[in-house]
């Protein structure tokens, strides 16, 4: 496994494309994932001005960051327009909203191939509406096709809440079953995962709980909507210098003449199989990713 198979994703932030004092900082920041936002944060009457902004954007984007645009739904009077739009910045992602099926990421892929030669364009899906959720495992399906570009999840949970009516609560209890559906789904895909915005961005504490409970859920990261949650989602999503220590002690048991052909040896006075070898590889090239 190469360090460039390995994006980190520990911190998504969201910046309207029409906020130009946001705009304006995202070159300091450190996040892992800058998102141009199209569609939630931009009211109706400022689409147009939004996608005729995104050549500028992208003509100074942040070099360290990786760049998605959020476009709106293609079923909408805006979808199409922004997806071209995106395309011409040449993103790393296109993220899609308010995915209902399988469909919605072909038909945005079909769009893709005939203007994108070089496949370098991945697309992201929001996971946000009943229907998505219902349909999140055949949907990650897509992602153990490449052509498909399919790469990861959005956990989309204050819509989820708008169109469920199910109440979202300081500790997600009613949310679990759900994010964790999502967490199989991409898994069983490939893809990565990452857990929805925490919406009191002046509650520190509750940011740093939120982040580590969905860390231990699996996510990847966590999307953000204000720069000063950066550092927290940075420092919790990152491998910890006790699982980096056990890694590479993994590692290196394996790699001893005598181990190499084994499928379990035992280290530490624990059983330890050649998939726990593949957890410690994917973990060091992220944290040397990370670190560089």
């Amino acid at each position: 496994m190469t360090e460039m198979q390995i994006r980190p994703r520990r911190s998504v932030l969201y910046v309207p494309a029409v906020n130009d004092r946001a705009l304006a900082k995202t070159g300091r920041l450190t996040c892992d994932v800058i998102i141009i936002d199209l569609e939630d944060s931009v009211a109706p009457s400022e689409k147009v001005v939004a996608r005729r902004k995104l050549a500028a954007i992208f003509a100074a984007r942040p070099q360290r960051a990786e760049m998605v645009v959020r476009i709106n739904a293609l079923s909408s009077e805006w979808g199409a327009e922004d997806l071209a739009a995106a395309i011409a910045c040449k993103p790393d992602a296109i993220l899609l909203p308010k995915v209902d099926t399988a469909r919605d990421v072909l038909e945005a892929g079909d769009f893709l191939d005939e203007a994108d030669e070089d496949a370098a364009i991945a697309l992201w899906a929001m996971i946000e509406t009943p229907k998505g959720l219902m349909n999140s495992a055949t949907i990650a399906e897509l992602g153990r096709d490449p052509a498909s570009r399919l790469a990861c999840f959005v956990a989309g949970t204050n819509d989820l809440a708008k169109e469920t009516g199910v109440a979202l609560t300081p500790d997600r209890r009613y949310f679990l079953p759900w994010l964790m559906q999502m967490v199989l789904a991409a898994r069983a895909g490939g893809l990565d995962l990452i857990d929805g915005v925490y919406n009191e961005f002046r509650d520190t504490e509750g940011f740093s709980r939120e982040c580590a409970e969905a860390a231990n859920m699996g996510f990847d990261g966590k999307t953000l909507i204000h720069p000063a949650q950066i550092e927290v989602a940075n420092a919790v999503f990152a491998p910890s210098q006790g699982a980096v220590a056990e890694a590479r002690a993994i590692a290196a048991a394996f790699a001893l003449p005598e181990n190499r052909d084994k499928g379990v040896i035992a280290l530490n006075g624990r059983m330890v199989e050649r998939l726990h070898l593949a957890q410690a590889e994917k973990l060091l090239a992220k944290a040397a990713v990370i670190g560089a």
